[in-house]
């Protein structure tokens, strides 16, 4: 089975989203630079650092399924029914949305965590599978589910939003040293989930 790694954009005080969804700030980074990386799916490019396209481009490489939570989901309009990482996306919720299941569109609605990670992995095989939701990230992390955390660390203070990882059960939580990646405008941190 592939990692588990959860994948977001982070403010330095910890925030993966401002106090009404605002996300502008944390995602410029995907728009600063010359190097263009183009999106499995979606018909658009990233335009970053040097630094940044390689992570972008391992990322697109590696990941095999998505996880997210139906607040995300719905965000982000379903991503119009089409992932930018162009693989299958299971969503964490309780009642699926109207209009959804659709055919021929790789999205999945599922009512708990472990659920989702399971399917997930089945449609991963070898490759990753992100989460990225920070409540699906914690839930992950308290079940013993999260192998990895990659951290978009952006040099912008939010001062309040939605957390990463708010307060966690059963902490602390040992990581490793972080594996960095410097791009411009943000600083890219992958740490290891000691178990």
């Amino acid at each position: 089975m592939g990692t588990v790694v959860a994948e977001m954009s982070m403010s330095l005080d910890g925030y993966v989203a401002g106090p009404g969804d605002q996300v502008e700030a944390l995602h410029a980074w995907y728009a600063n630079g010359e190097v263009e990386t183009p999106a499995a799916a979606g018909g658009f490019a990233f335009h970053t650092s040097a630094a940044s396209a390689q992570v972008l481009h391992d990322a697109l490489a590696h990941t095999g399924a998505l996880i997210t939570g139906r607040r995300n989901f719905d965000i982000a309009g379903g991503w119009g029914g089409s992932h930018p990482l162009g693989v299958p996306v299971f969503v964490v919720t309780h009642t699926t949305p109207d209009g959804w299941p659709r055919d021929n569109v790789p999205f999945t609605f599922l009512p708990g965590v472990e659920q989702a990670v399971s399917a997930a992995q089945a449609a991963a095989g070898e490759k990753s599978v992100v989460i990225a939701s920070p409540n699906i990230a914690q839930q992950a992390l308290q079940l013993g589910l999260l192998n990895e955390i990659a951290i978009s660390l952006v040099p912008v203070l939010l001062g309040d939003g939605i957390p990463f990882f708010a307060k966690h059960h059963g902490a602390p939580i040992a990581v490793t040293d972080p594996a960095i990646a410097q791009g411009s405008g943000v600083t890219h941190l992958r740490f290891r989930v000691i178990k």
